[in-house]
């Protein structure tokens, strides 16, 4: 448990694998559609930062689990995700990816906008077709946005007119939001992701493919 502006979130904190380059934090999907920190994709997403070794804290939002408060429609849950880094740091120290899945993508982006300690950001299944494309800022540090070809609330034409060059854009084929039957090519692909940006310049830019 750590301190939230609500009250206390529940966490789980997982040590890295091998060398340690940082800590990280991924979020989970929406509240109000069963998500918690235990969503599998959230798991594959922890799995891979701690084998990539990062240090990985994955919570759940107010309302959700043991962590205290109530649904917010998103503002009280940027703020949730801004505690979860400040714990981060405190525990693991900087440099930190911030990250998320679907909802859990979008509070991501919004918290970690402007904070020098975040290094790179992982977007899985970026809601762009939901959520407010006006509160979304672009990435400002080498990001990636995994969305699957057939997902219907950030598809990939919608997600790449949004990262406009901010962000390495990955479509992973067949896939829906859920990553369905691809879970292992999620796992690859941020695994890629982070050993390329390993030792890179922090101004270093993303880009989309």
């Amino acid at each position: 448990m750590f301190s939230g502006p609500a009250g206390e979130l529940e966490g789980l904190w997982k040590e890295a694998d091998g060398e340690r380059r940082g800590a990280a934090v991924f979020a989970h999907p929406h509240p109000l559609h069963g998500g918690t920190m235990h969503n599998k994709v959230v798991y594959r997403a922890v799995q891979a930062l701690t084998q990539s070794g990062y240090e990985t804290l994955r919570f759940q939002f107010r309302g959700v689990g043991l962590s205290q408060g109530r649904y917010d429609t998103g503002h009280g849950e940027v703020d949730d995700y801004r505690a979860a880094l400040e714990h981060a740091v405190a525990r693991g120290g900087p440099p930190v990816v911030a990250g998320g899945f679907s909802f859990g993508a979008a509070m991501a982006l919004r918290a970690c906008a402007g904070d020098p300690r975040v290094s790179a950001y992982l977007g899985l299944g970026l809601p762009v077709a939901t959520e407010s494309t006006r509160l979304l800022p672009k990435p400002s540090v080498p990001a990636l946005l995994l969305v699957g070809e057939r997902d219907a609330f950030g598809p990939p034409g919608d997600l790449l007119r949004f990262a406009q060059g901010s962000a390495r854009v990955v479509v992973i084929p067949e896939a829906d939001h859920f990553f369905e039957g691809h879970l292992e090519e999620v796992s690859a692909a941020i695994r890629s992701f982070l050993a390329e940006i390993a030792g890179a310049p922090r101004a270093a830019a993303g880009e989309a493919s």
